[in-house]
């Protein structure tokens, strides 16, 4: 056989026989996994990806969609950014997709709107897409996802809850809430809270767990400030905070501002945990790296692009009726959060 296997060099393409060979199945088998991978078990199913990955075995879609109706093509429709929290939950659908043996085609759009998901959505229709994953943490793709053509399987990530198709998003309530609680825990009479745009979903989520923990507890809930996401807007905003001796312990909506927000403080001369604690959202990778290392909240990308891929599949299956499934934030403590500073500490300084 000239298919490269291990090491050894290949001089054509991978057929579907030749992953069959290495996987020790049928070929039959191998088209199962390919296109209706839970009719197989899992041991097997692992077997067959892993000799797919070996052989680098491409599928002719052509063929795929002659014999099974299917193109082997998945649609994303997102919004251009550059985001941490955006372009994570991409990946995190695209490894899905492509673990299961599904090509990924991708609308790029600069604004949510109507006109501009229809747009994004006849694209990749064009494309004869089996299904579509809709990312959609703004406000105002709302109408777009109450619009969309008849029988065509979609799923939203992160939209709202007055929507008709299943939407999969992390709890944002609850990670906002966790990383408050963490913070009166600590002695912290309240915590202001640095909230991301107002048409963000998203933002809104952090923004209703944050004030609810507060009122839980009794405690005041100050002024929400809103910030752009930026690290520019942080450091604005942060130094406004910085010069109120009563504000010792900050939320922040996401860390590219907290990453603002610790240096508007040490620039006032605020210590970090010991005048101030502060916490963020998202633990971008640089996270464990900032001075001090961030307090923040981990969002499991990866599971919220297996979780819509897998609702995606039912609806393409026939499956129907509304769905929303939450994928649970972890709060990750490091050396940006410490006790309250005593009363007699903060009168001292101010």
């Amino acid at each position: 056989m000239a298919v490269r296997r291990g090491n050894r060099p290949r001089t054509r393409p991978a057929v579907l026989g030749d992953v069959a060979a290495l996987a020790g199945v049928s070929a039959m088998t191998v088209s199962r996994v390919l296109n209706d991978p839970e009719r197989v078990r899992a041991e097997t199913r692992a077997r067959v990806l892993a000799a797919v990955r070996e052989l680098d075995y491409r599928p002719n879609l052509a063929a795929r969609q002659l014999v099974t109706g299917r193109s082997g093509v998945l649609g994303v429709v997102s919004i251009d950014t550059t985001l941490y929290g955006p372009a994570s939950t991409l990946y995190g659908i695209e490894q899905a997709a492509r673990g299961r043996g599904y090509a990924v085609s991708i609308a790029s759009l600069e604004s949510l709107t109507r006109r501009s998901i229809e747009d994004g959505v006849r694209r990749l229709r064009s494309q004869a897409v089996d299904g579509i994953v809709i990312v959609a943490p703004h406000e105002s793709a709302a109408e777009g996802l109450r619009n969309l053509p008849e029988g065509l399987p979609v799923v939203a990530v992160d939209a709202g809850a007055d929507v008709p198709v299943p939407v999969v998003m992390v709890d944002q309530r609850l990670g906002a809430a966790r990383a408050t609680r963490h913070l009166l825990s600590l002695g912290h009479q309240t915590v202001w809270h640095i909230a991301g745009p107002v048409d963000w979903i998203d933002g809104s989520g952090r923004i209703e767990g944050w004030r609810s923990a507060l009122e839980a507890e009794g405690r005041p809930v100050p002024e929400v400030l809103h910030g752009d996401w930026s690290p520019r807007s942080g450091y604005r905003l942060g130094r406004r905070l910085a010069a109120d001796p009563e504000v010792t312990a900050i939320f922040v909506a996401n860390d590219q501002m907290a990453l603002g927000v610790l240096r508007a403080l040490r620039e006032a001369g605020r210590r970090i945990p010991e005048d101030v604690s502060v916490v963020g959202f998202d633990d971008v990778p640089e996270a464990a790296y900032y001075w001090p290392p961030l307090t923040t909240v981990r969002q499991d990308f990866g599971e919220v692009g297996r979780e819509a891929f897998q609702l995606l599949l039912d609806r393409m299956a026939g499956g129907e009726g509304a769905a929303r499934r939450l994928v649970e934030p972890e709060l990750i403590v490091r050396d940006s959060t410490g006790p309250a500073p005593s009363g007699a500490a903060r009168r001292g300084r101010s």
